[in-house]
């Protein structure tokens, strides 16, 4: 996967280099893949430009379109949980286990990292997952102790809920008239949150960093082997397809408001 980005970079550096005096040929809109554009109706004094850069993009529209799995349902982004931040999070968990090797007690996903509000029904591609996940950010653990991921969950709490795995909690109102959120009736693998315990959990390295205001985890020693996210989901769903299983999701009432 290493090898397929560096390609990648290096036919958006090229795409620059031969276009960077034209203006209507290369069209940037985001940082998608799809995004990235050549303008086939060119001056035929652009024809060797062309030319040379078609192997690339073909190239890379096949390993794009290549089909990797399957969905039996639409996967949707939701809060306080939804079936597509349900089925990143289990990937996390899963695959965090695997490459790992070594227990994990929950895995995250931070709610505005997914980058696609539903994952149709049907064959899923890599270049979709690439839409879902256009980040390189890393899978990686901490062993966090309970009062830490108390406010971290806390935290997760007052965004409104993120996708979870491994875990189930309930978003309750402080207090009567304020804006203050605090995660309660947490259990970890079914077992109430005991605040002395240690937890290994996995989450991006953007979190871990203190992304997204998660202050408690930057001082937090981390453990990483430099493995992708968005690899991580290629990898579950090829997991799921070599067991004969396609990609199907529940709610299961893991984040939930306390009625």
């Amino acid at each position: 996967m290493k090898d397929f980005l560096l390609k990648i970079r290096c036919f958006l550096l090229l795409s620059l280099f031969f276009f960077s005096a034209c203006r209507t040929q290369y069209v940037l809109q985001s940082v998608q893949y799809k995004n990235y554009r050549i303008n086939r109706e060119v001056p035929v004094s652009d024809t060797t430009r062309f030319s040379f850069l078609n192997p690339y993009r073909d190239s890379l529209a096949n390993i794009m379109n290549q089909i990797i799995g399957y969905a039996d349902m639409t996967l949707e982004k939701q809060q306080p949980e939804g079936t597509l931040g349900n089925f990143m999070a289990d990937a996390y968990l899963t695959m965090a286990k695997d490459k790992y090797q070594t227990h994990v007690d929950a895995a995250f996903m931070n709610y505005g990292g997914i980058r696609l509000t539903q994952l149709p029904a049907g064959p899923v591609t890599l270049g979709k997952i690439y839409e879902l996940m256009p980040f390189d950010n890393v899978l990686i653990l901490q062993k966090v102790k309970g009062e830490v991921l108390q406010q971290f969950l806390d935290l997760i709490a007052s965004r409104g809920g993120w996708p979870v795995s491994g875990l189930t909690m309930q978003i309750q109102k402080e207090e009567p008239g304020k804006s203050d959120y605090k995660a309660v009736n947490v259990k970890i693998q079914g077992k109430p949150l005991n605040p002395d315990a240690e937890y290994i959990i996995a989450n991006s390295d953007y979190i871990a960093n203190g992304g997204d205001n998660a202050e408690m985890l930057r001082s937090i020693p981390q453990i990483s082997n430099g493995y992708l996210m968005r690899d991580a989901l290629v990898d579950y769903i090829k997991k799921l397809k070599s067991e004969g299983k396609n990609i199907r999701v529940t709610l299961e009432n893991r984040v939930s408001y306390v009625k």
